[in-house]
């Protein structure tokens, strides 16, 4: 069974994706590691997120078994891999990498903005989680500076409202909910309810 998982920043969808694969007993691929691991990587190099050349050479040197994932759970690396995912070379460099993984032998469950509709569009369940801009900031708020970051929650309303712009507006698989998606919207629940509102989807559309 191919799980998708499409939808905005801190709207769930990594939460969801993580329980569903535990559940149905599925790998699971949080492609947005992979821009936020091109971008960390572009600016540890001293390079500038928007420098498409820059950022395709990261991509395509990827090493996926190499990610920091504290380098990558920054605001700042959010903020450079929202940058670097509009870059048609690397959405390219990184499409192999993950078509991989949704087609490996007994399914998988991926996660990111452009799985229904562009990577896996194939899937056998579609879920397109949201939220409110302000129950997705005030999340990824608490999340920041439960890590330690110094940062406001005007100043991620801020960050959080650049990204979904320039996520849904570029040119090259934007930010969208695929056709045959079911859409979750999860403002008014807590993660345990989430969770069990996306598992019931997925018990009624599982083949």
């Amino acid at each position: 069974m191919l799980i998708a998982v499409d939808g905005p920043l801190a709207s769930g969808k990594g939460t969801i994706a993580r329980a569903l694969a535990a559940r149905f007993g599925l790998p699971h691929l949080d492609t947005g590691t992979l821009y936020r691991a091109v971008a960390v990587a572009v600016l540890e190099a001293g390079g500038n997120p928007r420098d498409a050349g820059a950022a395709e050479a990261a991509a395509r040197a990827l090493d996926p078994s190499d990610i920091d994932e504290a380098a990558i759970r920054t605001a700042g690396a959010g903020a450079a891999a929202s940058i670097v995912s509009a870059h048609p070379g690397v959405r390219a460099a990184l499409k192999a990498l993950q078509q991989d993984f949704a087609r490996q032998p007994g399914g998988a469950v991926l996660d990111g903005r452009d799985i229904g509709t562009v990577i896996a569009p194939e899937a056998d369940v579609k879920l397109y989680v949201t939220a409110s801009a302000e129950v997705r900031a005030s999340r990824r708020w608490s999340e920041l500076v439960g890590r330690g970051d110094d940062i406001t929650l005007d100043q991620v309303m801020s960050q959080l409202l650049e990204r979904d712009g320039r996520d849904a507006a570029r040119a090259d698989a934007p930010l969208m909910k695929a056709d045959d998606a079911i859409e979750l919207d999860t403002s008014d629940m807590n993660e345990a309810e989430a969770i069990a509102a996306a598992i019931a989807i997925v018990e009624t559309r599982r083949p």
